[in-house]
């Protein structure tokens, strides 16, 4: 089955439909290839000291991650209108959702097929129901992504289908598409890092988002120091974490906001937003 490709002119509800129906969706030419020429800019220094990664991660793999502290650029792609409403019609059956990791994932030559695997496999393998997506995932293009450079490998239709299966990159298709255009896909896809066996290093911005009763992947308020979190806009601090998630998770001392924990406040406040979390019960029942 092919990967369904969007116009950049496409809808948050246009976009989130083909996620339910195939699991993935790539929209093509979202911003302009300038725009990952800057990421690039900004990241220099970090991308050319990462270390390889694992097994799993890839022998021939770099994956430099703290973006939210690192590049300005990267902020505006986290918070992009298409991408956040997309996000948060897929994980709507949640009180609120939150950033889960950043990284720019960097597949040399040389470097074979990554397993397939499904991201939520990450929280422990918990077997979540069929019908409960915790994750909605982004890669962007910061390079052109092709069937020789490593493009990451899909398996549209395969977030249906039961957990725990292995595939093979036989069984997978080629997410191809220009720098600028971004993959978006759910916790439940399979898929993998593919094979580059071209001559040419292919990178990726992997943004990644999940509900906020999970926990991050990437620690937020490590990987950004608080010298720098204390000058980011509201709504970014609260994608990060900034925020209590559900009803009553996340809070500071003595029910503090972690927004008023951050800038020093001492205002106590309550453990959340109820109301929030008991329409969210309603709408399940």
């Amino acid at each position: 089955m092919p990967v369904e490709r969007l116009s950049a002119s496409a809808g948050p509800g246009e976009v989130a439909a083909a996620l339910r129906r195939d699991g993935c969706a790539i929209v093509e030419n979202l911003v302009a290839r300038e725009v990952m020429e800057r990421v690039e800019r900004e990241l220099a220094p970090w991308l050319a000291v990462t270390p390889t990664s694992d097994d799993f991660g890839g022998h021939l793999t770099r994956r430099t991650g703290g973006l939210v502290a690192r590049s300005a650029t990267c902020r505006e792609l986290l918070m992009h209108p298409l991408v956040l409403g997309t996000v948060k019609d897929v994980l709507g059956h949640a009180t609120s959702f939150q950033l889960h990791l950043t990284q720019v994932i960097a597949i040399e030559p040389g470097e074979k097929c990554q397993a397939v695997h499904r991201d939520q496999w990450a929280f422990d393998f918990f077997p979540f129901p069929d019908d409960y997506e915790v994750q909605c995932n982004t890669i962007w293009a910061m390079t052109d992504f092709t069937a020789e450079n490593g493009g990451t490998r899909l398996m549209p239709g395969s977030h249906r289908y039961e957990d725990r299966l292995q595939f093979q990159e036989a069984d997978t298709e080629p997410a191809e598409m220009p720098a600028g255009s971004v993959l978006l896909y759910t916790g439940k896809l399979y898929h993998g890092g593919g094979a580059n066996r071209s001559g040419a290093v292919r990178r990726g911005i992997n943004l990644t988002y999940a509900v906020s009763w999970l926990r991050q992947e990437e620690n937020q308020y490590l990987s950004v120091p608080f010298e720098v979190a204390r000058e980011l806009p509201e709504p970014l601090l609260k994608l990060m974490g900034y925020a209590r998630g559900a009803y009553a998770l996340g809070y500071v001392d003595d029910l503090r906001d972690p927004l008023d924990a951050l800038r020093g406040n001492q205002r106590s406040t309550d453990f959340g937003d109820l109301a929030s979390a008991r329409a969210q019960l309603r709408k399940r029942a």
